[in-house]
């Protein structure tokens, strides 16, 4: 296929795009690696003992398990059905590549910047690390699952006939999904146990691990996004939309289901930060994986490198709207999580 006569979502004409330009051979390696020391730092807010800890009152890991891998899922799915599947005008390949990209983002687990935010918006920090953790390693089973479900609801009922060859090459290989992810938990089980023998350098790979996450974001906006800016400009508001919508609605349906069933305050915070703040360099790191050398990689990657990008203003805006809380009549207020 001449990359050159592929239209964007709007109907204009990209300029050839050369996966080796969009993301460089080198960013490939800098991101798995920064992406390998941040589940390293995820690893070691905690220990073993946390864990036990937390199952003797696991309220509040099924409570988050239920929102990440219920809500966040199903969002990406209605989101996509919505606005991408009806855009019949375009070819069917660029749109089913960003719809698939947009899948996984809502599949993935939460990650550590929701910790970060927790901790601003004055929820329960302790919630939230188990929480992080749990998605993560819950998701080498759920997040190919869910994938592969909506990825079947998606594809009976797209409006226009697209070409099973095409969603084959566009088609994330689970297996790799679920070794990826599994790859990721050696860093985090690892750390687990560093702390647990040496809280200083547990404490040092947490610091590490955090410093890096918001690295991350800054090395996108500051080299990927001034190289890529022709193609970003190029997207429809469509991607856009979906993008910056999936974490806030994602956060706000959360929250609101926590305090409908009257979970303390910092706790319904501490839920839908965790639930809408989806683990983008983990997304990125599996699409990098799995489309190095396909001519699509553009499409593909472009929901969750900008959802990474957005869902940091995202929850600057949701923190500061959770500051507002008053903290002394919400200690008034029993916990039982």
């Amino acid at each position: 296929m001449d990359m050159s006569l592929l239209p964007t979502l709007v109907g204009m004409t990209l300029p050839e795009i050369d996966p080796d330009e969009f993301v460089k051979t080198s960013e490939t390696i800098l991101l798995v690696l920064m992406a390998f020391f941040i589940m390293l730092g995820m690893g070691a807010s905690t220990t073993p003992r946390d864990f036990f800890s937390a199952l003797k009152r696991p309220a509040g890991l099924i409570i988050g398990w239920v929102t990440q891998f219920g809500i966040m899922p199903l969002l990406a799915f209605l989101m996509v059905y919505v606005l991408l599947v009806p855009m019949t005008d375009l070819p069917q390949a660029v749109i089913w590549s960003v719809a698939v990209s947009a899948l996984l983002m809502g599949s993935i687990p939460g990650g550590t910047t929701s910790n970060i935010f927790t901790y601003f918006s004055k929820g329960n920090l302790a919630l939230s690390v188990m929480m992080t953790t749990n998605s993560t390693i819950w998701a080498v089973v759920m997040t190919p699952l869910a994938l592969y479900l909506y990825g079947e609801l998606l594809l009976a009922g797209w409006i226009m006939g697209i070409d099973t060859r095409t969603v084959q090459d566009l088609q994330i290989p689970l297996a790799n999904i679920m070794v990826t992810i599994g790859l990721m938990l050696v860093p985090v089980f690892l750390a687990m146990t560093i702390r647990r023998y040496n809280a200083n350098i547990g404490a040092v790979l947490e610091l590490v691990g955090g410093i890096l996450g918001i690295l991350f974001i800054v090395y996108l906006i500051v080299t990927w996004v001034p190289r890529n800016w022709g193609i970003l400009a190029a997207m429809s508001w469509q991607v856009y939309f979906i993008t910056i919508c999936l974490g806030l609605f994602g956060i706000s349906i959360a929250y609101n289901i926590a305090k409908m069933i009257r979970l303390h305050p910092k706790n319904a915070r501490t839920v839908g930060l965790e639930t809408g703040i989806q683990n983008g360099p983990l997304a990125i790191t599996i699409v990098l994986v799995s489309y190095r050398d396909s001519a699509y990689l553009a499409h593909v990657l472009i929901v969750p490198a900008l959802y990474t990008l957005f869902i940091v203003f995202v929850s600057l805006f949701v923190t500061l709207y959770f500051r507002r809380a008053n903290l002394a009549e919400e200690q008034k207020i029993p916990s039982l999580l």
